[in-house]
């Protein structure tokens, strides 16, 4: 296909791109043609002077447009039909009853030019297949043998006047390529108007799937921001918590030490109802087992000495002396241990009124 000469409608050109693709080249310009028409247009100027310039009728074709070409870049039958010759290819109306009663099988000419409302097509052989290399179509089209016949039908069914080319059509590169082989079209070009449109339909979805994208981009950068808030504001809870354990742990702290302050304080009038430190807790906690050893050691000393058996070590003795000290000692851990574990206790008590407060 790619081998096939197709010129694609440009302004109203339509005649230029139907000789041109027929003849399989770039043959003529409008400039050619324009001059085809102005010479068409001087010979009927010249007919009708015959009748006498100061005529009627002559007058009235001089004030009357042209009617072989317009600004437009149409032009009149006549003016392909004088371009044709040039090239010794002339043209025969298909349904003229003159061609009708030769009954030719349309496949075996090899050439059509087709025209409606003031739109020139070609539909030519090339090789062994004919092709209808419409300018308007985005390239062209392939018919088979069994449907060109219908083909022209609907045509003519449709205004169309159909033209046989009749002559030897000059040699191309596309008819010589495809006697050797046949090409298949898997799929029907579109007219030009209908491709533009489904660009223009495209482009207009693309511009919509664009705006979506970015709203959905949009969507997403707050959503991400959204996370980021609740992620803030979890942390900010979770230490909001934590000082709050804090500072229950340090009202727990507090309180039990001013509990055991108290408990002191009842056991030792000399004890202050404030706040101390560990050292001062401990340095008085010492301070008072010792003096409750003294004491427990002068009741000893004051007690009458009982007789003792033989069987018996006196209670004095300085085995006797070495069992009292671990036995203070252990009674020093077991109360230190009540202390603390009291000092507890309390601080739990006061802790959990305060909360119920």
């Amino acid at each position: 296909m790619e081998s096939i000469f197709h010129e694609k409608q440009e302004g109203s050109l339509c005649a230029q791109h139907c000789l041109n693709n027929l003849l399989q080249g770039e043959y003529f310009s409008p400039v050619e043609l324009s001059s085809i028409a102005h010479q068409l247009d001087e010979e009927e100027r010249m007919r009708m002077a015959e009748g006498g310039v100061t005529s009627e009728d002559y007058r009235t074709f001089l004030q009357q447009p042209s009617g072989n070409m317009d600004d437009s870049g149409f032009f009149s039958i006549q003016v392909i039909s004088n371009a044709l010759k040039v090239w010794g290819l002339e043209l025969i109306l298909f349904n003229s009853p003159e061609y009708q009663r030769l009954r030719i099988d349309p496949i075996n000419e090899r050439s059509f030019i087709c025209n409606y409302k003031e739109h020139w097509f070609t539909v030519r052989k090339l090789g062994k297949q004919w092709f209808n290399l419409n300018s308007l179509l985005t390239g062209p089209e392939l018919i088979s043998d069994t449907y060109l016949a219908l083909f022209l039908a609907q045509l003519q069914q449709e205004g169309y006047s159909i033209f046989v080319v009749k002559g030897d059509l000059p040699d191309c590169e596309a008819d010589q390529l495809l006697q050797m082989i046949k090409v298949q079209q898997m799929h029907r070009p579109k007219l030009i108007g209908e491709e533009l449109a489904q660009l223009k339909e495209q482009s207009v979805l693309k511009a919509d799937l664009e705006r979506v994208l970015e709203a959905a981009d949009g969507a997403g950068v707050l959503d991400e921001d959204e996370d980021d808030l609740q992620r803030a504001l979890a942390i900010s809870r979770q230490e909001i918590d934590m000082e709050d354990e804090e500072a229950d742990l340090r009202r727990a702290i507090q309180l039990s030490m001013q509990g055991s302050s108290r408990n002191m304080s009842q056991d030792s009038p000399q004890t202050s109802s404030t706040s101390l430190t560990s050292e001062e807790l401990r340095k008085r906690r010492e301070a008072y087992f010792e003096k409750q050893q003294q004491h427990q050691h002068q009741q000893e000393i004051d007690r009458p000495r009982q007789l003792s058996y033989p069987c018996e070590r006196p209670t004095t003795s300085s085995g006797g002396l070495g069992n009292s000290q671990a036995g203070d000692a252990a009674s020093e851990e077991d109360m230190l241990r009540a202390a603390v574990t009291m000092s507890l206790e309390t601080a739990k008590d006061n802790l959990k009124a305060e909360r119920k407060k």
